[in-house]
């Protein structure tokens, strides 16, 4: 699951990109760079939930363990 929340923020931060550069040139594959703004947005908070639900389930099993 950490590989997972490493390529979703790497795919924001090419939907960041694109979302600058078709800001500036105009619809990239008829995306305008609102559509990509919103795509770098929702892969960020996909990969912050992930990390945040990984690292709650592992603090859970090692507390579990030391019981």
């Amino acid at each position: 699951m950490g590989k997972l929340s490493r390529v979703l923020t790497g795919l924001a931060a090419v939907a960041f990109v694109l979302a600058v550069v078709s800001h500036f040139t105009g619809p990239i594959a008829m995306v305008t760079g609102v559509g990509y703004s919103h795509a770098c947005a929702d892969l960020a908070l996909l990969a912050i939930a992930l990390v945040l639900t990984i690292t709650d389930a592992a603090r859970a099993t090692r507390s579990a363990g030391q019981l």
